[in-house]
């Protein structure tokens, strides 16, 4: 091989980028980060101690289904789907005319045991009846006593009554619907309070005590103060974690059976961090990526204060964004 030869490779080396600069980043990381617009930002991690964040569902202590206690056909229904009730209200009756007559005739019966119990007692007192007439007639007074409280009991299952004070959220009897034993009538749920059930991991679990203060956050934002009421006294071996009970404090308007995020006590944790108007407010970010700028969803998480927010996933640390504002 010639001079010549060897110059011409070298040159074309060199080009390349193919010399002895060792630890130099690839042509194209130079020109991203020269490329990068005057004013991005580099998307960095920090050391906080943030509430830990955890899924719960609302619920209360009372939420009950109200079941048909005995076979036959719906009469009346008295409360509609919301209405409020108070403990023992009638909700519904069921068609109740032989019941009716069953206990008429059991009172009737009683009527007459008693006074022939009556007699017997005072007859045996005087020693004109036998012991074995006397044991009778007690046997039989029992027996037309017990008759009267089964069907008094009887006519009271064709009664449907709210098991305690709450609201109806469903309602599934209907006039003239025929109802088997243990079908489902309503259902009725307590006011509240309103109660969140999490399990808090065992690190975080072992400073979190009763009447501890968290914040519940709903779906759509909506915010309630809460208070840690229960917490199991051992950690779970299976999970390793500890259940806690929080009562919501009145007036939050959040509803039972609704998901919330419950933040409670506190965690240290690296986490990547950003400024807030860097953020779109539908939760995109502008990425500067392969010299260009890139939109990209972004999940939010705690506001880290100075302007700073978490941000949960959508980012890594070392990107670029452009400020979403003006």
């Amino acid at each position: 091989m010639g001079l010549r030869t060897v110059l011409r490779l070298g040159a074309v080396a060199a080009a390349l980028g193919l010399g002895s600069g060792c630890g130099e980043r690839p042509p194209s990381a130079r020109a991203d980060t020269a490329a990068a617009p005057a004013g991005s930002i580099v998307v960095d991690t920090v050391t906080v101690e943030l509430p830990l964040s955890l899924p719960a569902q609302l619920y209360v202590e009372h939420d009950a289904i109200v079941a048909a206690r005995s076979a036959g056909t719906v009469e009346s229904v008295l409360v509609d789907l919301g209405a409020r009730v108070e403990r023992g209200q009638l909700l519904a009756t069921l068609e109740s005319a032989e019941q009716e007559i069953a206990l008429a005739q059991a009172e009737q019966t009683y009527a007459n045991r008693r006074r022939a119990v009556e007699r017997a007692r005072v007859m045996t007192a005087a020693g004109a009846l036998t012991v074995a007439d006397s044991e009778r007639a007690e046997l039989e007074f029992h027996q037309a006593e017990l008759a009267v409280r089964k069907a008094q009991r009887e006519l009271e299952l064709t009664r449907i009554a709210a098991p305690f004070a709450g609201m109806v959220t469903a309602r599934e009897a209907r006039p003239r619907r025929l109802v088997a034993l243990g079908d489902t009538l309503f259902r009725v749920t307590a006011t509240g309070p309103l109660l969140a059930r999490v399990r808090v991991p065992e690190g975080p679990a072992v400073k979190v005590a009763i009447g501890a203060e968290a914040e519940v956050i709903g779906a759509g934002g909506e915010a309630a103060r809460a208070r840690v009421v229960r917490a199991s006294p051992a950690l779970d071996p299976a999970s390793g974690t500890r259940e806690v009970v929080l009562a919501l404090s009145p007036g939050a308007r959040l509803l039972s059976g609704a998901n919330v995020t419950v933040r409670l006590g506190a965690e240290r944790r690296r986490v990547l961090a950003v400024p807030r108007d860097a953020i779109a407010g539908e939760g995109y970010a502008t990425v500067w990526e392969n010299n260009r700028s890139v939109l990209r969803a972004v999940t939010l998480g705690a506001d880290l204060g100075g302007g700073r927010v978490e941000v949960v996933s959508g980012l890594a640390a070392g990107e670029r964004l452009l400020r979403s504002g003006p």
